[in-house]
């Protein structure tokens, strides 16, 4: 049974999650903070999904009165109309953006890269500068970068996936409702979490198969590593450093260096450690091939509560898709299409562009279809789903052109 909670400022009023309007702010849960997704602990509601989301994780929350006044009392109901979008702008118009936005801060980070190799020193302003543009793109589309990150060949692992790391984990700290700051915060922790894998000799990172204890012992090293080369740098914020000592920790307590658990491991720390986790999924790596992205959803189901804080998955898989934009698809008919947008209450019904016939015959047209319309008479039994996710590239289709 969940313990009574008792809010520290008496002038905080309770309210039942069902009850909560757009404006409010919303100052303490019934439970603590580090139970839920919520990586800011105090928000204003801003749109539907933020109240859709405390409803999965409490049953009422604790609202200051005094940050409501310019927008009403809570004595009168507000109509909560239409929530407004998250996203400012269509996923086509930021993809031309993002493109260049991303591909300079792949430049960027490749020079970095290369320069801590030779001298181990990290230019901390350098990362933030590359870094920024893509927080801004988030704020505009985030499934744009998203689809941009999934469909970019990744010529080195590491610099690259300290690229898709920090995406990733500002694309769902976007999503739980961090704000800029915090967003570059996470990012830059994100971009930085391995760089003391430069260390490690490069005959042991590329080597295939089961590493000896002694080899899995020096690749833990980086965790250290990177903490002194940060420190070397001038950094001097601890949530940046919290995100780089702790992502490998896990949430049962199995994880490294410390063996911290739950609410021990830092809300920035366990977004990166699964972000960390699904873009090392579905990225060639030496000792593993990538995994369709639907798989490594499937698996981060598996670990929701286990190596993972479940409810941070469940917002994940959201926010991501089950088959993120820009995957190429299969459907039960046979068409072949790309995956253009997420359907963020149903999941694994996203629209899709419909290019292929059953035949694999190209489309005189494209066809956009929205899967959440096909279905029974009844409504309850889908008539048209994605089949199986195929790999980029499959039947010569690739999905960048569909974003230009």
């Amino acid at each position: 049974m969940q313990a009574i909670h008792m809010p520290s400022d008496p002038n905080l009023l309770e309210v039942p999650v069902g009850s909560l309007d757009l404006g409010m702010f919303v100052a303490e849960l019934d439970r603590p903070w580090s139970e839920t997704p919520f990586a800011l602990q105090g928000f204003c509601i801003r749109e539907q999904g933020d109240i859709d989301c405390l409803r999965d994780h409490c049953s009422y929350v604790y609202v200051d009165p005094q940050r409501k006044a310019r927008l009403g009392t809570y004595s009168k109901r507000h109509a909560p109309g239409k929530a407004k979008r998250r996203d400012s702008i269509s996923i086509k118009k930021e993809f031309t953006q993002a493109k260049v936005d991303f591909a300079s801060a792949s430049q960027t980070m490749e020079k970095v890269f290369t320069r801590i190799h030779s001298n181990r020193k990290v230019d901390v302003e350098v990362i933030k500068s590359a870094i920024t543009p893509l927080i801004d793109s988030v704020f505009r589309n985030r499934e744009a970068l998203a689809a941009l990150v999934r469909m970019k060949d990744k010529d080195d692992y590491y610099y690259q996936h300290s690229v898709s790391s920090a995406v990733w984990a500002a694309v769902l700290g976007r999503h739980l409702g961090m704000e800029k700051k915090s967003l570059v915060t996470l990012a830059l922790g994100a971009s930085m979490m391995d760089v003391g894998m430069t260390a490690i000799p490069d005959e042991l990172l590329n080597k295939e198969g089961k590493l000896d204890p002694h080899e899995v012992e020096e690749i833990r090293a980086h965790v250290k590593t990177s903490v002194q080369m940060m420190q070397d740098a001038g950094t001097r914020d601890t949530k940046v450093m919290d995100i780089l000592a702790c992502h490998h920790e896990r949430y049962d307590g199995s994880g490294y260096p410390l063996g911290l658990k739950s609410s021990q491991i830092p809300p920035m720390a366990r977004i990166a450690g699964l972000v960390d986790t699904y873009d090392a999924m579905i990225t060639n790596r030496p000792h593993a091939k990538a995994r369709p992205s639907f798989e490594a959803m499937q698996e981060l189901g598996d670990l929701k509560d286990t190596l993972f804080q479940g409810s941070m998955v469940e917002q994940f898989m959201q926010t991501v898709g089950m088959f993120p934009t820009g995957s190429v698809v299969e459907l039960n008919t046979g068409e072949v299409g790309v995956v253009v947008q997420q359907n963020s209450q149903r999941r694994l019904r996203p629209r899709v562009v419909i290019l292929l016939d059953s035949n694999k015959r190209k489309m005189p047209s494209p066809t956009q279809v929205d899967l959440t319309s096909y279905t029974s008479v009844d409504q309850k039994t889908p008539t048209m789903w994605i089949a199986k996710e195929l790999n980029s590239g499959a039947h010569g289709i690739e999905p960048e052109e569909y974003f230009l």
